[in-house]
């Protein structure tokens, strides 16, 4: 069975109630286990994400942690739990990428944490998993082209910041115009929708930016599958649905087979007021990815 990486084995401590959906690690994890065999995500070196991260910063979360300023722009109180578990996140995608590079598909049950910026923490993102894998990526001699296809609601701030300066990097970022963050940092193209857009809308709008990025002709794509687009997600804003969401993840891997292009797929955000749904959106996600690519 083709490999995928997990966070279920970390523990997060959380004050209770707070939105911040552990549950779906462990229940992704579950619903995907007799397709897939599901490891437990390596936590990645430091050294490694010295790669893509500033050092005063990475020196700044060994020695002293967040502030309780910082934490709260985070959105998660400072932990080394949650230390730990940005650590196995960030190396899942380190390994997912890997797979893709050498068959083709990588899969990573977590990740996709593209509100971290070089210097800083945001946006539940500790480290910028993507930004961070490609760094290792070219520190090994790979000088293709990449593609971030970011579907998750919210814009990849972090991820537009890191390879604003980078020719060899494109990224793509559908979200909602008016969620976080409030301040968006411009990518290679940005399409920002109204709040409760649906399937038709978006799906109208998702074709030709996928037909504009694809057209820059990549040679690895990162997909990062937020699922926090359906309709009844908490920070959302959007309306799509379960069938709309498949649409969507299709209308990606069509492109991607297409385009005979390494794939790697993180997990991003998903906090719907039904968790049974979160956990059904995310595995179908990746059940898709494997009917589509899973051959290779």
């Amino acid at each position: 069975m083709r490999p995928a990486y997990t966070t279920a084995h970390c523990e997060l401590e959380l004050p209770e109630y707070h939105p911040f959906p552990k549950y779906k690690y462990r229940g992704v994890a579950d619903a995907l286990k007799s397709l897939l065999e599901v490891r437990p995500a390596p936590p990645i070196p430091w050294d490694i994400l010295a790669l893509a991260h500033e050092k005063a910063y990475l020196q700044k979360l060994r020695q002293e942690g967040l502030s309780r300023a910082e934490a709260h722009k985070v959105g998660l109180p400072w932990s080394q739990s949650l230390l730990a578990r940005a650590l196995h996140a960030a190396g899942g995608t380190l390994a997912a990428t890997l797979d893709a590079v050498e068959s083709g598909l990588g899969l990573n049950l977590a990740g996709g944490t593209h509100h971290a910026f070089p210097d800083r923490a945001e946006g539940y993102s500790l480290f910028n998993d993507v930004a961070v894998a490609v760094a290792y990526l070219r520190r090994q001699g790979f000088r293709g082209r990449i593609l971030v296809v970011d579907l998750d609601a919210h814009q990849g701030n972090g991820t537009a910041a890191f390879f604003r300066d980078d020719p060899s990097v494109f990224t793509l970022s559908v979200h909602a115009e008016r969620n976080y963050p409030l301040k968006k940092e411009p990518g290679d193209l940005d399409v920002s929708l109204a709040d409760s857009t649906g399937d038709a809308d978006y799906l109208a709008a998702l074709a030709p930016a996928l037909e504009t990025a694809f057209s820059w002709q990549p040679e690895l794509v990162f997909y990062n599958a937020g699922v926090d687009v359906l309709a009844g997600d908490r920070f959302g804003r959007l309306g799509l649905s379960l069938e709309g969401l498949a649409a969507r993840d299709r209308e990606v891997f069509s492109w991607v087979r297409k385009a005979q292009t390494p794939l790697v797929v993180v997990m991003g955000g998903g906090y719907n007021r039904d968790p049974q749904l979160t956990v059904a959106a995310h595995a179908q996600t990746y059940r898709l990815a494997l009917k589509a690519l899973g051959h290779r």
